[in-house]
């Protein structure tokens, strides 16, 4: 799968959670955070089709979408990507500079903490 754009993960995460959508219910979604046009849409899940991003069932008259990959493949091969291209491969620079942006709550914080602690009795 090529890696989608800004607009085609957000529809992606749209049908992530849908599991499965027409482009009208697809459309509806995103014009609540964002001002776009419905033949934006279509055209954006057309090609999405074509890079075999999602798959669509044609038997109706309304055609259904639906995603060709799971979530977790795909935030992983960004995620690989992102990490190899702007922080040259280095997953710390990366840890790093998310967690200096942001501030996180103590919640985060200690499932953070859990996280390591599970990775280090791994070892």
């Amino acid at each position: 799968m090529s890696k989608p754009t800004e607009s085609e993960l957000e529809i992606l995460s749209l049908l992530w959670e849908m599991k499965q959508a027409s482009v009208r219910q697809v459309h509806e979604r995103l014009a609540e955070t964002k001002d776009t046009g419905y033949t934006t849409t279509l055209k954006t899940l057309q090609n999405m089709h074509a890079k075999q991003m999602v798959s669509r069932n044609e038997t109706h008259r309304t055609h259904i979408y639906r995603p060709a990959t799971n979530q977790k493949d795909t935030q992983k091969s960004l995620l690989r990507n992102l990490v190899s291209t702007a922080f040259g491969g280095s997953a710390q620079k990366l840890v790093l500079q998310a967690l200096g942006e942001e501030n996180p709550s103590k919640e985060e914080l200690d499932e953070i903490r859990a996280f390591l602690d599970q990775l280090e009795n791994k070892k």
